[in-house]
């Protein structure tokens, strides 16, 4: 069999259009990697061979969703990010960080690393900081939203970022495009004190999902998207491996202008206005969020080209076949003039800073796509007495020890995670006969994953219950989800959770989400579990019907 790799070939110097490692053949392990036969393949098509490519891993990300393990430790994507912010300001003015932290992970955990990762010697504008995946999470009262802002400044209190640092908090759903155009214009208002921007956050945050967002709305030069493909979007951590950037449009007067008649114009619409087309993408986001919004492009090129992504004939090979002839229209691909970008700012897309003590970190792309939720969570309540014990899949557990009255159990967490409820007496034997098995999902392999799977450790929790309706904490399973536990006012209660070894178990107070045991069903009988109930989507941008 051939090797794949030939370390005899310099590397090319062109970046892979997915992840924007540069392009080479002579480490398979590497980022960047394109197998040798593929690679000589490219390169004698001439200057415009490699240009658009995709690397090996990109394409794998893509088109099948799987993920081939880097040689990327944390300390080098550190390195990466560290050595961006430290270049020389362009334009006079030091560069915009847009944190991105997906809320439901607070206390974030790489937030507190952010002032070492800035250091003393860089001229820094300020940190604006997106808290992202909102579209996930029910609303359990009114005004959760703003109750989740304050949890996002509390947290970048503690993490020492207040005062003239902080630029702004925005609450978005990359995904949905919910608060993604009051983003837009906030990035706009921010122009003249800014350079270039820096897209900053922890893997999983929905950073390159973000990227890719802005980068087909008004914050990107109107010819970009249609020249720059997309950061490679997939749940495994670590998938933007080096410097992505587009180029951001100057907010200019008239600009502005144009955009806000157009925001004005879209808001006087009903859903019932919108095109067959239109209706139909707000309903698959309305399925995948519970806040929805659309985002678009005022100065759209008149030939308007369709989303770009992946394609595996124009970007790449296929990984059993050879390579085929070249696309018909490679030598065309569009570049950008010199003085298109000559005085530009850009906006680049950063590697994840790995979290570690993350559940995440020990599992398989299958399970992880599991474990992440894609669509709205649904939450599912249970009422337990003392003895009793709930499993969310085989991944975290929750030990009802001691207390006076029975307690309601929250879980927040992916739809795709089973929970299961048993007795303290049977808990273990659960837990040995069902692990890795389709009865707890994940992890998944049987006997066999379970050899190298860390066991579960515990950590006892005591709490006081405030009332009824009110939950006290949430159990937070590291990155598998969370429990918000509901007691009796003044009750006590002693619990016992359990992580796998080496993940973080954090007792969250208060609860992200303190009211949502009261979005549940009717209790179903014989069963300490209560019917689901999934609230209703929102979509921003639209005009209701029956308002003015």
């Amino acid at each position: 069999v051939p090797s794949l790799s030939d370390p005899s070939v310099p590397p090319s110097g062109v970046s892979c259009s997915g992840c924007g490692a540069e392009l080479q053949c002579g480490d398979c392990g590497a980022p960047g990697f394109v197998p040798a036969d593929k690679y000589r393949s490219l390169l004698s098509e001439g200057p415009a061979g490699l240009r658009g490519a995709v690397c090996q891993r990109c394409w794998a990300l893509a088109h099948h969703g799987s993920a081939l393990r880097l040689r990327l430790p944390p300390d080098e994507h550190r390195r990466v990010v560290s050595a961006a912010l430290r270049r020389p300001p362009r334009h006079g003015r030091g560069p915009l960080l847009l944190y991105v932290l997906d809320v439901m992970e607070l206390p974030d955990p790489v937030l507190p690393q952010l002032p070492a990762l800035l250091g003393p010697d860089v001229p820094a504008s300020g940190v604006l900081v997106v808290g992202n995946k909102v579209d996930l999470l029910p609303a359990d009262c009114r005004g959760h939203l703003g109750r989740l802002r304050q949890r996002v400044a509390a947290a970048c209190a503690r993490a020492g970022l207040r005062g003239a640092a902080l630029v702004d908090i925005r609450l978005v759903s990359a995904k949905t495009g919910f608060g993604m155009e009051g983003l837009v214009s906030r990035l706009q208002r921010s122009w003249k004190c800014a350079g270039d921007v820096y897209l900053l956050g922890a893997t999983n945050s929905g950073k390159s999902t973000l990227f890719n967002t802005l980068l087909r709305s008004d914050y990107c030069k109107s010819r970009a998207p249609d020249i720059i493909d997309r950061a490679t979007v997939s749940p495994w951590p670590g998938t933007t491996l080096n410097l992505l950037k587009f180029p951001i449009i100057n907010p200019t007067c008239d600009r502005i202008f144009r955009r806000q008649e157009r925001l004005k114009e879209e808001a006087t619409k009903t859903e019932d206005q919108l095109s067959f087309e239109e209706k139909k993408h707000l309903n698959q986001l309305k399925k995948q969020g519970y806040l929805v919004g659309e985002v678009g492009r005022t100065f759209q090129q008149q030939k308007s080209s369709s989303e770009i992504d992946f394609d595996p004939d124009v970007l790449s090979y296929s990984m059993d076949e050879d390579p085929r002839d070249p696309p018909k229209k490679h030598e065309e691909r569009e570049e950008f003039t010199h003085n298109e970008v000559k005085d530009a700012r850009w906006c680049f897309d950063t590697p994840g800073i790995v979290k570690e003590d993350c559940v995440l970190n020990l599992l398989t792309e299958k399970e992880v796509k599991l474990v992440l939720p894609s669509h709205a969570i649904v939450p599912r309540t249970f009422i337990l007495k003392p003895g009793m014990v709930l499993f969310l899949a085989a991944l975290g557990r929750i030990d009802y020890l001691e207390g006076e009255k029975p307690a309601w159990f929250s879980v927040l967490a992916s739809n795709l995670l089973p929970v299961h409820v048993t007795t303290l007496s049977n808990a273990d034997a659960v837990y040995e006969k069902h692990t890795a098995q389709e009865f707890l999902k994940v992890p998944m392999g049987g006997e066999e994953r379970m050899k190298e799977f860390p066991p579960l450790v515990p950590q006892d929790i005591t709490l006081k219950g405030i009332g009824t309706t009110e939950a006290v904490a949430d159990i937070k399973l590291s990155s598998a989800g969370w429990v918000a536990v509901t007691a009796h006012a003044e009750e006590e209660l002693l619990l016992r959770a359990y992580t796998p070894k080496g993940t973080a178990l954090v007792v969250r107070e208060p609860p992200l989400l303190p009211y949502i045991s009261s979005i549940r069903g009717a209790r179903i009988p014989g069963t300490p579990a209560y019917r689901t109930k999934k609230p209703p989507s929102f979509v921003e941008n639209l005009r209701t019907m029956g308002s003015t």
